[in-house]
């Protein structure tokens, strides 16, 4: 039986992006993701403006493969870890990986309603349904452990003090958090814009050059590293092998920041 789903704003851009999931191993073959293939299948919903987005599709493949190596190599070196992946959606990186002790699964209530439909909690995985800048810290257990935060898809939604607010509440909770944060230019955020993201009625607001200038908004926590999509877009468009190492290139390239508390 399929399910009807009524969202609009940023909440409607979860389906975009799962559908660019279970899309792709159909086609190129970049990722596999046998999750999203069932939610599509499920879903009674109109994704024809998705479809006829190609930025969208190759932006979300290419964020999914840069992040599912760093959660992969993260939680191979942190065994038992927690982890907390903020605006959630329909994602489905619990489903792929393994070796956390509990994954925490954190969105707006109207979202969270919706996953819980679709996929919900088990032993292993909750849901929360909370904002990102509330103080959500309190529903995750063992905060003295080590904790991996993801933020995908959210940071070029929100203003600057949003973001501040976010890495707040994880410093006051968490004694070791590492972060793994996407960010978008601000040339980008001004001048770019998706298809069927604009059709959701959401917005872009706000950038951030690269992950110094990310971390220097943010006392508690220090740069690891930083990773440009173009790094994700190679795996299925050689040429990015290329492009990525021209500055003009991978400089406006959304990016997967690493940061560390102190």
């Amino acid at each position: 039986m399929s399910e009807k789903i009524t969202l609009s704003g940023v909440p409607e851009t979860i389906l975009q992006t799962v559908y660019a999931r279970a899309k792709e191993p159909k086609t190129r073959g970049a990722i596999t993701d046998n999750k999203a293939v069932e939610l599509i299948d499920r879903l009674d919903y109109d994704f024809s403006m998705a479809d006829k987005d190609a930025a969208m599709h190759s932006g979300v493949i290419a964020r999914t493969i840069v992040l599912d190596k760093l959660v992969k190599s993260y939680l191979a070196s942190h065994g038992g870890a927690v982890v907390v992946n903020i605006a959630c959606g329909l994602d489905t990186r619990c489903y792929r990986m393994s070796g956390y002790a509990h994954w925490y699964n954190l969105d707006l209530p109207e979202t969270i309603a919706v996953r819980e439909k679709l996929l919900p909690e088990s032993r292993k995985i909750s849901q929360i349904a909370m904002s990102a800048m509330d103080d959500w810290g309190g529903e995750i257990k063992g905060t003295s452990t080590d904790v991996l935060v993801i933020i995908e898809g959210l940071t070029m939604y929100l203003l600057e003090s949003d973001v501040k607010r976010i890495f707040d509440v994880i410093a006051a909770r968490f004694d070791r958090a590492t972060v793994l944060v996407e960010t978008m230019n601000p040339m980008v955020v001004k001048r770019f814009k998706e298809k069927s993201i604009e059709a959701s009625k959401a917005k872009f607001t706000w950038g951030v050059k690269n992950g110094a200038a990310l971390a220097a908004l943010l006392p508690d926590f220090h740069l690891v590293e930083e990773h440009s999509l173009c790094e994700g877009m190679a795996e299925f468009a050689p040429v990015y092998k290329l492009l990525g190492k021209i500055p003009a290139v991978s400089n406006i390239s959304n990016r997967i920041v690493v940061l560390e508390k102190k």
